[in-house]
């Protein structure tokens, strides 16, 4: 016999219906066709890993924050080479307009 396997999507639909607390575990396993003990493990993972989701978004806008930080002194170096490089340029071709 071959193992259904689910979705990572229904799974979580399966968990949030129970965490509502309208019906009991039972009547969610019985519903859907799953084992309760299926959907008592299901619920165990997403309690347990739950915390971590809230890290990986720190850590992913730590990241953007760091990368945007990186980009904006990249921009300020270049404009900073450019305005050296417009002030040669002009004392070169004898423009002094500022």
């Amino acid at each position: 016999m071959k193992r259904k396997r689910y979705t990572a999507e229904f799974k979580s639909q399966i968990v949030l219906e129970v965490l509502k607390e309208e019906k009991s575990m039972i009547q969610i396993a019985s519903e859907h066709g799953i084992h309760v003990n299926q959907i008592h493990k299901w619920k165990t993972q997403f309690l347990q890993d739950m915390p971590q989701i809230f890290e990986k978004q720190n850590k992913d806008l730590e990241k953007m924050k760091a990368e945007h930080e990186a980009q904006v002194e990249n921009l300020y170096a270049e404009v900073g080479k450019l305005t050296t490089q417009l002030s040669w340029l002009k004392k070169k071709s004898g423009i002094h307009h500022d």
